[in-house]
């Protein structure tokens, strides 16, 4: 496969998952601060979001303080903001256009039809509807797209690259999300087990679908120590660390060539040590330091595979 097709795929796949881990984010947020809560609260909360997905320093710079409606209409919408869920959109539908004959009719279809409906959810209308409905709106349109691409095209390597983007961006959102919330919700590491909000770790848990997973899984309390050993460690969460990392070095494994090897060896490592890892070696670490290893080294494993196989080597 061309390398140029290849780096189109790749980065539709991550932006179309990136805009729907946003909604996510954006979704749980809004229902907590349903609650009563002091506005510091509120606000640390909303800093906290800014920050998971990398945007804080870039927000503040254009706005004087951090409110609710302003953190939204900048993750969501804001022209000036290249992070947004528009732009990822934005993106997603400028990558498949340029590899329209790689794709399927159905998949290209389904890619220009959200980016057109995207129209209709303008700021200020989002303002007058319900931002559920919004947030809704774009996890089903992500869903629907991964739907019709792994049920419509053809199982060959373009397909291998989208799912390696997909996996790649979502193992990313989910250390991000626990790491944000570990440090919202558990200011004191050494007590990893501390009963904390109910509705607190069930809102981490429903950022990521895992809500439900977690009840048959434990069927028990929620604490602290067994969200964490879901989200990184269960293989069967499709949102867990170590099911995104499986399908990735499974993908790189498929799809290597010439210069490859040290990718997907290092791929294999990461897969390794979350296949065999355990959550008392992680809790003696540190949730926070465990999971900062982590970013850095797909942050590295993202540049590699840039490197060896697609046209830009643009990082997250």
């Amino acid at each position: 496969m061309l390398s140029r097709t290849a780096d189109h795929l790749y980065w539709m796949a991550r932006y179309t998952e990136r805009a729907e881990n946003l909604a996510r984010m954006l979704d749980v947020n809004c229902r907590m601060t349903l609650l009563r809560q002091e506005e510091d609260i509120t606000r640390k909360r909303w800093a906290s979001t800014l920050a998971t997905v990398g945007q804080i320093d870039a927000y503040l710079a254009a706005r004087e303080t951090i409110t609710q409606d302003a953190a939204i209409e900048w993750i969501a919408f804001e022209p000036a903001n290249p992070g947004s869920i528009e732009h990822c959109l934005d993106r997603a539908r400028e990558n498949a256009h340029a590899v329209r004959g790689t794709l399927t009719s159905e998949t290209w279809e389904t890619l220009n039809a959200t980016w057109l409906e995207l129209k209709r959810y303008k700021r200020v209308a989002a303002r007058r509807q319900n931002t559920g409905e919004f947030f809704e709106w774009v996890k089903f349109r992500s869903h629907l797209a991964r739907g019709v691409i792994q049920g419509t095209m053809l199982h060959d390597e373009a397909l291998e690259f989208t799912l390696l983007g997909t996996y790649l961006e979502r193992a990313d959102n989910t250390a991000r999300i626990l790491d944000a919330r570990f440090e919202l919700l558990m200011p004191d590491a050494a007590a990893p087990d501390a009963a904390v909000d109910y509705y607190e770790w069930s809102a981490l848990l429903r950022s990521v679908s895992a809500f439900e997973v977690y009840r048959k899984v434990y069927r028990d309390l929620i604490t602290p120590r067994r969200v964490a050993e879901l989200l990184i460690f269960h293989e069967a969460m499709p949102r867990s660390l170590r099911h995104c990392t499986n399908r990735v070095h499974q993908t790189l494994v498929r799809v290597a060539n010439a210069r490859s090897g040290e990718t997907t060896r290092r791929s294999g490592e990461i897969q390794a040590a979350l296949q065999y890892g355990r959550i008392d070696e992680v809790l003696d670490v540190g949730v926070r330091d465990y999971l900062a290893s982590f970013l850095s080294r797909t942050s590295d494993l993202g540049a590699r595979i840039a490197h060896d196989f697609l046209v830009s080597e643009a990082t997250v």
